[in-house]
């Protein structure tokens, strides 16, 4: 038996393997010398483009909430739908309530409000990640399974409510922002000791959308509250693929806490 066409399918695999492990290093080494300026003026010019393209779109979300505190423990759940529509209007459907009433009309609901304010241009400004609201510095590059991702220390330049310290990881080819984990650089409450929050987006047809949000709130007289936001069944409704971006500043938005952070007061 002639093993020859068998040594031959190795080495050519082999060869392949090497190959492709080059192609990485090599893209590896051409994705590594930005510097955290670049990386945040290709974030925004990416962004402005996006922004530009999506026109409108539908989805749904899934709030819980577990509060265990001083009177108890305590869990309520919201099933909403969401319609976006471009530049910055959001309509709210709630489909259905299960749980504690205290903590749906005193939290959940609270959210849905903040968020439709936080909507309005002037304050839509303040939540943009961009070097008019933030520092920037590059902590790691990452290459994962998932893929590769600049990692950026974010500090905000003023102590607004709508601001962040904490850190954000920028896919390295699409340039948007995937996940988000730090603090509100000023508490979304005065009941409010302490909010952790992490934030993921994901690509859904070429536009970068929220699918998933925790925050971890203490609050100063004793207790803590668990939100958890899935975002689900988008759906692009209005595109312009073809557009531009007429506005290269524009720029993906953290999430306004008060809209994320579960304060039962």
């Amino acid at each position: 038996m002639n093993s020859r066409p068998c040594e031959l399918s190795s080495r050519i695999a082999l060869l392949v393997a090497l190959g492709a492990l080059s192609s990485a290093r090599m893209d590896l080494r051409s994705l590594r010398p930005l510097s955290a300026e670049a990386i945040v003026q290709k974030l925004m010019e990416a962004n402005g483009q996006r922004a530009q393209a999506l026109r409108a779109y539908r989805g749904k979300r899934l709030y819980r909430l577990d509060y265990k505190g001083l009177f108890g423990s305590h869990q309520a759940e919201m099933e909403v739908e969401t319609i976006y529509t471009a530049p910055d209007k959001k309509e709210f459907k709630i489909v259905s309530e299960s749980g504690s009433r205290l903590l749906i009309n005193r939290v959940l609901l609270k959210l849905l409000s903040s968020e439709a304010e936080a909507q309005e241009e002037q304050n839509r400004k303040s939540l943009e990640i961009t070097p008019a609201n933030y520092d920037f510095s590059l902590d790691q590059f990452q290459h994962t399974s998932g893929g590769d991702f600049y990692v950026l220390n974010v500090k905000p330049k003023t102590r607004n409510r709508y601001l962040y310290h904490g850190k954000i990881w920028v896919d390295a080819h699409d340039f948007a922002v995937v996940r988000m984990q730090g603090e509100p650089e000023k508490n979304p409450s005065i009941w409010v000791s302490h909010t952790e929050i992490q934030y993921q987006w994901a690509n859904k047809d070429g536009f970068w959308l929220p699918i998933h949000n925790q925050s971890v709130t203490q609050v100063r007289m004793g207790g803590k509250g668990v939100l958890t936001i899935d975002y689900t069944d988008y759906r692009i409704t209005g595109s312009n693929r073809a557009s531009t971006a007429q506005n290269p500043d524009q720029s993906q938005t953290m999430p306004d806490p008060a809209s994320v952070a579960a304060d039962p007061h």
